[in-house]
């Protein structure tokens, strides 16, 4: 089991910094400032190189979740399910987000702009942001792992707060350069957190002590 949690591990590591990569050389093609999800817009020329990141995100992201399936918040609060059982959501969501891209432009969903399609596949990338970030909540009260814990925690403060700034300054459509920037951002520390994530755990594994990742007991009242 080990063994397999460990190939889990460094392959699932794999996949999502290959994932990182394409995202970024995509984006290096392109001459102008723009959102993430545009990148995968109808017409658009890294169309299929996003869709196929997405996609190793998912298989990645959903590896790296199983290596971790043990690991437990133990804060009762979000000790309801498991980070695993997050970010297999969020894996599921970004599956979605990569069937049903935007349409040309990527258009906000709202107005006279709206589309079922660009509303489904920003609901989509939104909800699947938000099960990453709670992931990392979750990992961060994490006793076992205390490498992790720190890590998450400082990744997931990071994340939710520049991605909400991007997310905004679109919405608002105020400083829309310097929030696709911020989305970029945020998407490489979220990536870049699972690939760690990943790492950690393929460590753990190899030292034969990645079977014992049970939280500490929550204290009363937590």
């Amino acid at each position: 089991m080990r063994r397999a949690e460990f190939a889990a591990a460094v392959g699932g590591s794999i996949l999502v910094l290959v994932a990182l990569a394409l995202i970024w050389g995509a984006r290096l093609t392109i001459p102008r400032e723009l959102y993430v999800s545009e990148l995968g817009a109808v017409g658009m020329p890294t169309a299929v190189v996003f869709e196929i990141a997405l996609l190793l995100i998912v298989v990645g992201g959903s590896a790296v979740a199983w290596a971790g399936r043990n690991i437990r918040s133990s804060v009762r609060v979000l000790s309801a399910w498991t980070p695993a059982i997050s970010l297999w959501v969020g894996c599921a969501l970004f599956l979605f987000a990569s069937q049903v891209t935007c349409t040309s432009g990527c258009p906000l969903p709202y107005g006279p702009s709206f589309t079922w399609q660009d509303f489904l596949h920003t609901l989509a990338a939104v909800l699947a942001f938000g099960a990453a970030c709670w992931a990392m909540l979750q990992t961060s009260f994490a006793r076992s792992h205390p490498l992790l814990a720190g890590l998450s925690m400082a990744t997931g403060i990071l994340v939710a707060v520049i991605a909400a700034t991007g997310g905004l300054f679109s919405l608002f459509r105020f400083q829309v350069e310097l929030g696709s920037r911020l989305e970029f951002v945020a998407t490489t520390l979220a990536i870049a957190w699972l690939v760690v994530v990943g790492v950690v755990l393929a460590v753990r594994a190899a030292r034969g002590s990645g079977a014992s990742v049970s939280p500490e007991p929550a204290a009363a009242g937590s």
